[in-house]
């Protein structure tokens, strides 16, 4: 789990074990997100283990701690050192033992393992990660079951070589024996994995290529500028957490760079200046919002927008 994540989890945790009770609306402005952020995070507070309760007034609280218990964030914090000796300790636990999952599912939120498998938030992932770890480890070819393509829309098995993952373990590289292709496939949409005994065959095939900010693959890397509003920039971290060391703010009135600003720009504006190795992903991030994300200097990307919503939405506006 990323850092800047889990900071905001510990924050939102925080505010909602106080003494103040805040609406949902109210944690999201306080903490700069969307409210529908806030509540995945209570339901990944509730799949932990936390006890979660509801108020009236849309209020969520969570377990309230002793007066004499120290500092939160203090409290459920674990440096590296400790995270290995706890994720170790845990390790020694028979599988059978009814609190050894739920303890690691809560430690899982709130530091960063160094466990491969206490990267990812969903535990059906985590075993996918763990499966494809062990496929790369030993150099075996495994099969992806019923996977779900964002490019074809098919819903199949992929006979495939995985040799490595991406930096947050969201995806994975492997040389898919059907196209004879290095490919990055989502874990995500990954039902269940099945490592073979079979050995890889094509070796000297694989090779990992260059990994956007938007999880886009490539060899030849294009610049994009982005200006967006708080809330296209809060969603921007939120989605893909690599975005953030390129963004800065802006500093006095942005509409010099692009003429008026609409109204719901008044809390300010960001600067995204990244490269990028496809279009398609930036592309569905600017279109999904709206006048909320605008690009600069940057004429191949807004003709890409205007190709991929007259194809994708075309057929609405007729």
């Amino acid at each position: 789990m990323d850092q800047p994540k889990i900071q905001r989890m510990l924050r939102l945790m925080k505010l909602m074990s106080g003494s103040v009770n805040y609406s949902v609306d109210e944690l999201a402005s306080k903490l700069g997100m969307s409210w529908r952020t806030v509540y995945r995070y209570i339901d990944t507070f509730k799949g932990a283990g936390f006890a979660v309760s509801r108020l009236p007034g849309g209020v969520f609280k969570l377990g309230k701690l002793p007066a004499e218990a120290p500092d939160f964030d203090r409290l459920i914090y674990f440096s590296e050192e400790e995270a290995y000796l706890v994720n170790s300790l845990l390790d020694r636990l028979d599988r059978g033992n009814a609190l050894k999952a739920n303890l690691k599912s809560k430690l899982a939120v709130i530091y960063q393992s160094t466990s491969i498998a206490d990267f990812v938030d969903r535990r059906f992932m985590s075993a996918n990660v763990e499966s494809l770890s062990e496929a790369v480890k030993r150099k075996c070819r495994a099969v992806l079951k019923n996977y779900e393509s964002g490019h074809s829309h098919t819903v199949r098995d992929r006979l495939v070589e995985p040799f490595g993952f991406t930096t947050d373990f969201s995806d994975v590289w492997a040389y898919d024996l059907e196209d004879g292709r290095n490919k990055v496939f989502r874990i995500s949409r990954i039902e269940e994995v099945e490592v073979l005994d079979e050995g890889w065959q094509a070796e000297e095939a694989h090779r990992m290529q260059k990994v956007d900010i938007f999880r886009m693959s490539g060899t030849e890397g294009k610049r994009v500028r982005l200006l967006l509003s708080v809330l296209a920039k809060n969603l921007l971290v939120e989605e893909y957490p690599l975005a953030e060391k390129f963004l800065r703010p802006l500093d006095g009135d942005a509409s010099g760079l692009v003429g008026s600003l609409p109204q719901s720009w008044k809390d300010g504006a960001w600067l995204l200046d990244a490269e990028v190795y496809n279009y398609a992903g930036v592309c569905r991030f600017c279109a999904g919002l709206g006048g909320d994300v605008l690009p600069l200097d940057s004429p191949e990307l807004v003709s890409y927008i205007r190709e991929y919503v007259r194809r994708e939405f075309g057929e609405y506006f007729q």
